[in-house]
C-alpha cells in the first residue's frame, strides 16, 4: 500500500474512532475522551459548536482553581452535563463559572460542584483549551438529520418518537449494519486475483489468537465486574429548625447516619473502599471485604453545616476482585484506582495462561471436520483422557 493509501486509511480510522467516542458519550451521558460545547457561555474560549478533549476525572489531578471542568449539573440545562470554569472553591465544593457570563452558576442557583459532579476535565496544555474548531457542530447536525430520518421513519411506522438514547442507540445499530454490508460486499462481491499464495493453515488457529482472545474475554468481564458496580452515590440533606422522622432532615450542625448496604453477587470476594467526594461526608467502615454472593453494610454520616439549606453530599465506591490480599488492593488503590484494576488484571491474565497452557499445551488448535459428526460432550470427554494420560 502506497504512503497516500496508509495516510487516507489512517485518517478515516481517526474519524470513526472520534465519532464513535462521540456517540458512546452521548449515550453514556459523559464524553468519552472527546466532547463539545452548545452554548456560547465559553466564549471566546470556546464557541458555540467547538470540541475539546476531555480527560476523565479518574485519571486527573486535583481539581485547581482556572481548570475547566464537565459536570453534571443539578439545575443548569436541566441537570444536563455542563462545562465551565473553576473559579473558586468553598468547604461546601466548587465555584464554577461560564468565560462569557457575568456571574457564577452558584449566582445563578446552581448549587457548588463536588467531586463526585465532576466526570472530566478540559485538555489544556500550557494553561489554555485546546479547542476543536466546529466539531460539535458536524455531531450536531449529523444528529439532526438523524433525528428527522428517525422521526419520518418513526410516523410511517406508526412508531412513538425516539427519545436521544434511542436515537444514539440507532446511530450505533446503522454504523454497525453499514460495517456488516460492508463485509458481506467484499466477500460476495467480485473477486481479485491472488498474487500471493496464502500460508494459512484451514481449520488451524494460532495457539496465540485462540490465547489472546481467551485473555480478552476474562480481562473484559472482571473489569466489568469492578468498574461497573463502582460509582458515585448522591445524598440528599437537608438543614432545618424543625427536622422530622425523616432522617436526612437535621438541626443545623447536626449529623445524619444511614445504613448503606453492600452487595456482591459474583463468586469471586470483593474489596470495597469507600471515599468521600463531597464535604460532610463519610463512611464507617470505609473499607470492607465482602465474601462470595454476599453483603456487608457501612454506616454513612451526612453533616449538616451551621446554615438552614438543601445540601448534597457525594460518595465514592470502589470494587476489587479479592484475587490479591485485601492490604495489597487497598495500598494500590491509595496510589489510583487505575494501579489496582490493572494488578487484579495483571494476577487474572497470569491464571488465565496457567490454565491454558496446562489444559491445551502451546501447539496451536486443529479442528478436524472429519469429527463433526460426533458429539461435543464425546469430543471433549477424549480430550480430558488424552490430558490425563500426557500427566501420568
Amino acid at each position: 500500500m502506497t504512503a497516500v493509501g496508509l495516510a487516507k486509511r489512517g485518517l478515516g480510522l481517526v474519524l470513526v474512532v472520534a465519532v464513535l467516542l462521540l456517540v458512546v458519550g452521548q449515550l453514556l451521558g459523559q464524553p468519552i475522551l472527546l466532547g463539545y460545547v452548545s452554548s456560547g457561555s465559553m466564549e471566546p474560549t470556546m464557541d458555540t459548536g467547538d470540541g475539546f478533549v476531555a480527560i476523565p476525572s479518574l485519571v486527573t489531578d486535583d481539581v485547581e482553581e482556572g481548570d475547566v471542568v464537565v459536570y453534571q449539573a443539578r439545575e443548569l440545562h436541566d441537570g444536563g452535563l455542563t462545562t465551565h470554569r473553576v473559579v473558586g472553591e468553598t468547604e461546601e465544593g466548587y465555584v464554577t463559572k461560564g468565560d462569557a457570563n457575568p456571574f457564577t452558576d452558584q449566582d445563578g442557583g446552581e448549587p457548588h460542584v463536588t467531586e463526585g459532579q465532576i466526570v472530566a476535565e478540559v485538555w489544556q496544555p500550557h494553561g489554555a483549551v485546546m479547542a476543536i474548531p466546529h466539531l460539535g457542530t458536524v455531531v450536531l447536525a449529523i444528529q439532526g438529520v438523524a433525528a428527522s430520518a428517525a422521526g419520518t421513519v418513526a410516523s410511517v411506522f406508526g412508531l412513538a418518537t425516539m427519545s436521544a438514547n434511542g436515537l444514539g442507540a440507532l446511530m450505533v445499530a446503522i454504523g454497525v449494519a453499514m460495517l456488516g454490508f460492508g463485509t458481506v460486499f467484499e466477500r460476495l462481491g467480485p473477486s481479485q486475483r491472488e498474487t500471493k499464495r496464502s500460508r494459512s493453515r484451514e481449520n488451524v488457529i494460532a495457539f496465540w489468537t485462540a490465547l489472546g482472545l481467551v485473555l480478552l474475554v476474562f480481562v473484559t468481564f472482571a473489569t466489568a465486574a469492578m468498574v461497573v458496580p463502582s460509582g458515585t452515590t448522591e445524598y440528599e440533606l437537608i438543614s432545618s429548625e424543625s427536622p422530622d422522622d425523616n432522617p436526612q432532615i437535621v438541626t443545623p450542625g447536626e449529623t445524619a447516619e444511614l445504613t448503606r448496604t453492600v452487595d456482591n453477587t459474583g463468586y469471586l470476594p470483593v474489596v470495597v473502599a469507600h471515599e468521600a467526594e463531597s464535604g460532610g461526608i463519610s463512611a464507617n467502615p470505609p473499607r470492607q471485604t465482602i465474601g462470595i454472593r454476599d453483603s456487608g453494610e457501612t454506616t454513612v454520616s451526612l453533616s449538616a453545616p451551621g446554615e438552614t439549606g438543601e445540601y448534597t453530599r457525594h460518595l465514592g465506591e470502589y470494587r476489587y476482585l479479592a484475587v490479591l490480599p485485601p492490604s495489597v488492593l487497598l495500598w494500590l488503590h491509595d496510589l489510583h484506582p487505575l494501579a489496582a484494576i490493572a494488578a487484579v488484571n495483571g494476577v487474572i491474565v497470569g491464571l488465565a495462561v496457567v490454565i491454558v497452557l496446562v489444559i491445551f499445551g502451546s501447539n496451536d488448535i486443529r479442528f478436524r471436520s472429519a469429527g463433526d459428526h460426533v458429539p461435543l460432550s464425546t469430543r471433549l470427554e477424549r480430550k480430558f483422557r488424552k490430558w490425563l494420560r500426557n500427566g501420568k
